[in-house]
This record gives C-alpha cells, structure tokens and sequence, in this order.
C-alpha cells in the first residue's frame, strides 16, 4: 500500500487529519460537484419567492408565474414587447434579492419598491412599463422567500384560506336555520291572542287606515274563531333554545354578531387537545342546536321519538364525523421541542382534527451519545414516518423548496377531515447555502425525502402512500451527468450521484469528517461514496469513499470521507428503502410474488403449445396433390412489411410520441406512475388519471424533444386551469 492511499485509509477509518489538524477552510467553502452552476440564485428564475395570495383560488402562487402571466397580459408579443419583458424581469430579480435579504412587504409593495431603485434618471418609460405589469397583477399579498420562517408562514396562510372556506359554508347554515327558526316563532306569534287585540291590528295595518277600519269589531270577530294551529309550549321553548344556541355560538365568526369567538391556532399539542376538551360541551350543544333546527324546519321533528334522543345528546354524544363542520386546530412546532414526541402521538391518535406543523431545522443533528461512533441521529427526519403508523391520519414530509410544487397536496392535508402532520424541513438562516439550495439538497441526497400517506387515496396502501415528487425514486440516490474540463482542458462528464456524504458536504459542522485528496493522490483503490455503499458489506477490499466537489474557483477535487458519515449515509439508504417497500418500489415481497406468478405462467404457456402441436395432424401432401398444385413463385431474398401509417390524433387527448423518446428521464422523474417506459426504454402514458394536468403540462415543458402533446384538462376541478391551458397551448 502507497503512502498516499495508507494516509487516506488512516483518515477513512479514524478521522485524523494527515497533518493532524482539524479540517482546513478549503473544505468548508466547498460544495459538492453537482451544484457548482448554483453559487448564486439571484440571477436565476425559479420557483421562489412566493406570494401568499390574499384572494384567489390558488392560495400560494410563484412570483415567476406571477410576473408571467401579468407579461402575457400587457407585453405585445414579438419585438414590441421585448423592452417591457426586459425592464419586467429586472424588477423580478431585484425583488429576488430583496426577499433573500430579508425585506418584507406585499408583491405591490416590493414591486414599487424595486422599480424604484432601478429606474434610471428621468427614464418615465421604465416607471411606466413597471405600473403597467404591476395594475395586471391577478392578486396581492405578502412575498415569502425560502427561508426558515417559509413552512410556519406558508402553512398558517394556506390553512386560514381553508378555515376561512369552512367558516363561509358554517355560517351560512347557522344563519340560515336561524332566520328559519325566527319566521317560525313570528308566525306563531302572529296567530297568538296577543296579536288579535285591536291596539295590534292598528300596529299591523298603519296609522293611514285608522279610519278605514273599526278595529274592535275585527278584534272580536278574529277573537271568537280563536288562534288555531299554535306551536305548543314544549315546542316553542325548543324552537327558541335552538335560535339562542345559534347565536351565542363562538366556533365561527359572523358578520353583524358580537362577541369573541374562539382561537384555534396553538403553539403546542397539549394546548391545542386542552382547548378542545374545554369546548367539547359547546361542541355538542351546537350539535345539538343544529340538529333540532334542522327537524323544526322541515317540520320533522317528532316529540315522542327526538325528545329522548336528544335528551342525552352531551359531550360523550360527539363523533369524529360530528367534527367535519367544526374549524380545525392548528400547531406550528419546531422539531425537538421539548414533549413533542409524547403530545404529538396523542394529538395524533385522539381523533381530534388537529393540522400539526413541524419545523425540522437540523437533519445532521448531534447524538446524545457521542461523535465517534453514534452520530447523526436523524431524528428530524423520523417524525413523520413514525405517523404512518396511525392509518387515519394525513402525513406529508417535505423539503421547504418543494414546498411550492405541493401546494395542492398540503392543502388538501389541510382540508383532511382527521388529524393530519406535515413535516417540513428547512435550514436555519446564515447556513453556507441559500435557504433553497439547502433544503433541495437534503430532499436530493434522500436525508430528508418527500412523501405523502393520504388515509383517504383507497383502500390500500398502494393508493394511499406516495414517494412521487422525489427524483429518480427507483434509485438509491438521484444521478446527473457532470460536465466539466479534465487537466489537459478538455471537456469530460461522468455520472454523478448526489448521497447523504454530499448532503452533510453542505454543511459546515461536518467538514472535520472530509479530507481533501490531491490529484496525484487519485487511484485504483479510492470508490464514489455510491459505489462504496454498494459494495457487500464482507467486501475484503472495502475501499476508501469519496465524493466530487468544487472550491470556490470551481476546481474539481475529491474530498475522502471518513467511516462514521458513511455509516450514516447507509442507514440514510436503508430508511429511503423502507419508504420505496412502502411505495412498492423494488420491495421484495412483491418481487416474489411477481416472479412465482410470471413462472407459473410461462408453464401454462409450454404446456398449452405442447399440447396443441400434438393434436396437430401430420402435414403430409401426397405425390399427386403435390403435382396437381402449381408451383408458387418464388419469394423474394427480404420481404418488407409497409409501416403502419400514424393513428390520426384528436388535439384534445393526451399522448407521446414514443418513437421519438430519448430517455432523458425528464417526466419519470415528475410522475413515475403517469409516465413509464416500454420494453425500448421509450416513454409513454400508462395512466393519464395517476398524476394531474399540471405535472403533464410540466413534463411536456421539460421534454427535450417536445414529443408530450398534454390535450385538455380531464379535471374541471383542478386549480390553476386557466394559467396551465395557455402553458399547454404550445404543445398541443
């Protein structure tokens, strides 16, 4: 063994640095290799900052989208609008820099903002182009950027939008039975006694016919036939119990009423399931109230059967399904709060329709138990897996920068009728990435993965648990190709994949577990961390693991990582293969079964050739038959069958041109369940229904040979139409 490769070993299997030293700066400015073209975002358009929209029917939207579909509106196509576009984006990418810096403001307010930073001397077009873009704005409100404050503020946002939407519906209800209750006792009062005496009747019919009328005669006359068909007094005090009830309520909100209704945001678990049992009798009351109202309207209520029904109607009377109407409980926490463990699980497993956010701040967290050999624990990360384990609650897990892509998801987490945990990883601000980068990281390198356990997707657990929003879920880690210049500059690429040792690259706590390895250092005996974690774990040459990074001049080097991270990176691999088993991604359970199946049909097959070539009869032609047939002509040396003719498409419906596919794995990665390939590692739909219109129109925008035509909407109810349809346009 060299000396090189026997100090790269010492430093693999001990952590002691050559020189004996801790890490040197070098490493802590270096990134992984496949995140060289990303030192800098803000002159990059993507899918942050976002705006918390305060109406709309899409709640959280880009500010990239944004400025776009304003574009669309107000820039002429072509040349003439290019000045436009050109001073638009200028604006765009100031506001970027703004968002990343911390200032906050509405989209109106940071967009005049900018422009007015940008605009040059005495330039009026500038300020008018920028007004214009600005009046064709669809919706105003606050601009979130993807930092540590995004998960709190993005799912507080979208969760009162929600609310907001339940309290509509609750209130017109309530007030509707209200009103209905109040005709029924001013039409009972109408036909009292007290409304058929003459100082009444004068009331009802107005000071101008007093002279018309002699109102005592009509008194006596109406009185003698008496009141008929009164609501009795049991029924009138139930009639005005139920009125009062709905009034007093403090669950919702509602216009022209007075008096505090009740909070449902919490900052821990407990308090939230506190407030819920205090409120638990008025829940049931209101129940109660809604139910005997509805009876007395419709005229069903029925006093030898409802009266003991409703009699024992109380607290322990509630359902789970009772709750439905009632507003949700929100908590927003931070991972590692102390009691979290033990709140969450019974906030999870009560029934009580609490929406609990958890703030993972730190995926690589110190172990209790020491560095050398026990660190990494993760436990951030195992939050929402350990929630899988309640069938009926709603789990999602997800990195801040995907946050935007899931907006439908989330919301519809948030709109679960059970409880339901969302988990949200997002780095502390001041970290040695941007906020986005570090959080697309953790989600690439598997630390922190995305996926969704939807208690009401189907009955099984296919249905139910998804893993698609991650790259490449087939594989172990995500693969890119990196381009770069070798020493002799010329150009080379290899296949790169991104793992955990890459993720713990970025950050700077972990510099002390890599060591830089010089050029002449590289050999034979040094494996990607990929291939070393993919070697049997009784390999008697395990190697020594390194990952590809770039310094700050975007030099490329190998960094040499030591035992205790790699060993985090395998347990990081295991976890992502109980969610792909989860996912039925190569989980061998059902590879098995596959295999024993497709055995056993490819028996059926041999016997059923084997027993039709025997009960075949010889084919034999006698001589004279031979010499009665005329002989045929003789078959040319290749015979070329005529290609079958393209099936004419309607533009309305969804395809691929498959032929043209060239695997680039673009719209696989976006939906692995809508888009697969054929036995030629060609693309096409196997199941248009599995994903939406939006990750159509995405993977259609993504193709590199444009060969995904996404036709029309098949979901009338799919948010965000009107903006996709225009997307689609070119592609259809």
């Amino acid at each position: 063994m060299d000396k090189q490769l026997k100090s790269q070993v010492v430093f693999h299997l001990t952590g002691r640095h050559a020189e004996g030293g801790a890490a040197s700066d070098a490493v802590r400015s270096m990134r992984p290799a496949l995140m060289a073209p990303y030192r800098r975002l803000d002159g990059l358009r993507y899918d942050f900052p976002v705006v918390l929209a305060a109406d709309g029917t899409t709640p959280v939207r880009s500010l990239t989208s944004m400025v776009d579909t304003a574009l669309r509106a107000v820039a002429p196509p072509g040349v003439d609008g290019e000045a436009l576009r050109r001073r638009a984006l200028q604006i765009e990418r100031e506001i970027r820099r703004l968002a990343a810096a911390g200032e906050g403001g509405t989209l109106t307010e940071l967009w005049d903002r900018a422009a007015m930073q940008l605009v040059p001397k005495g330039d009026v077009a500038f300020l008018t182009d920028a007004l214009k873009v600005r009046g064709a704005f669809e919706v105003d409100g606050p601009v979130a950027d993807c930092d540590a404050a995004l998960p709190a503020r993005f799912m507080r946002h979208t969760w009162s939008v929600v609310q907001a939407e339940k309290s509509r519906r609750a209130c017109e209800r309530i007030g509707d039975l209200e009103i209905r209750l109040g005709d029924i006792l001013r039409a009972d009062r109408a036909r009292s006694h007290a409304a058929l005496e003459q100082p009444a009747l004068q009331a009802t019919f107005g000071g101008a016919h007093h002279g018309l009328f002699d109102f005592g005669t009509m008194a006596k006359l109406l009185s003698s036939a008496g009141p008929r068909g009164g609501l009795g007094e049991r029924r009138r005090r139930r009639v005005e119990e139920a009125q009062a009830v709905l009034r007093a309520q403090r669950f919702f909100r509602r216009e022209g009423t007075e008096g505090e209704t009740f909070e449902f945001e919490f900052a821990t678990a407990d308090a939230a399931l506190a407030a819920f049992r205090e409120r638990l009798p008025e829940v049931a009351r209101l129940l109660k109230a809604l139910q005997v109202a509805e009876l007395e309207v419709g005229g069903n209520y029925v006093e030898d059967v409802h009266d003991a029904l409703f009699a024992g109607f109380d607290a322990n009377s509630v359902a789970p399904a009772d709750l439905e109407f009632f507003p949700d409980y929100l908590v927003c926490l931070e991972a590692g709060q102390p009691g979290t463990q033990g709140s969450l699980a019974e906030a999870l497993s009560s029934g009580v329709p609490v929406k609990v956010v958890v703030h993972v701040s730190d995926v690589i967290e110190a172990s209790g138990l020491g560095q050398a050999q026990f660190a990494f624990g993760m436990r951030g990360a195992q939050l929402a897996s350990a929630a899988l384990s309640y069938d009926d609650v709603f789990v999602l897990q997800t990195a801040a920068s995907n946050l935007l892509a899931l907006r439908e998801r989330v919301e519809h987490g948030l709109r679960h009728p059970g409880a339901a945990l969302i988990s949200v990883y997002a780095a502390p601000d001041g970290g040695m990435l941007p906020g986005y980068l570090q959080a697309a990281a953790a989600m690439q390198s598997r630390a922190f993965p995305a996926f969704s356990y939807d208690p009401g997707a189907g009955a099984d657990l296919a249905s139910r648990f998804s893993l698609e929003n991650n790259p490449q879920p087939e594989l172990d880690w995500p693969v890119e190709r990196l381009h770069y210049a070798d020493p002799d500059l010329q150009s080379a690429s290899e296949d790169v994949a991104f793992t955990f040792a890459d993720f713990a690259l970025c950050d700077a706590r972990c510099a002390d577990h890599f060591e830089p390895a010089p050029r002449a250092a590289w050999g034979e005996g040094m494996l990607t961390a990929q291939d070393w974690m993919a070697r049997p774990a009784r390999d008697p040459v395990p190697g020594v693991p390194y990952v590809l990074a770039v310094d700050e001049a975007d030099l490329l080097t190998r960094l040499v990582v030591d035992e205790p991270l790699m060993r985090a990176g395998l347990r990081c691999r295991e976890a992502w293969h109980r969610l792909q088993g989860l996912a039925g991604i190569h989980d061998s359970r059902t590879e098995r079964l596959l295999a024993r199946e497709r055995q056993a049909w490819e028996e059926a097959h041999r016997q059923e050739l084997a027993a039709a070539a025997a009960a075949a009869p010889a084919a034999e032609a006698s001589p004279a038959a031979a010499a009665a047939t005329p002989a045929a002509a003789p078959a040319p040396a290749t015979a070329t069958a005529a290609p079958e003719p393209e099936p004419a498409r309607n533009p309305d419906e969804a395809y691929i041109e498959t032929i043209r596919c060239s695997t680039c794995n673009e719209c696989t990665q976006i939906n692995p369940r809508m888009f697969a390939y054929n036995e030629n590692k060609q693309a096409y739909i196997a199941d248009l229904k599995a994903g939406t219109y939006k990750q159509l129109v995405e993977a259609a925008e993504s193709c590199q040979v444009s060969i995904i035509h996404p036709g029309k909407p098949w979901d009338p109810g799919e948010a965000g139409l009107e903006e996709l349809v225009e997307r689609a346009k070119p592609f259809i």
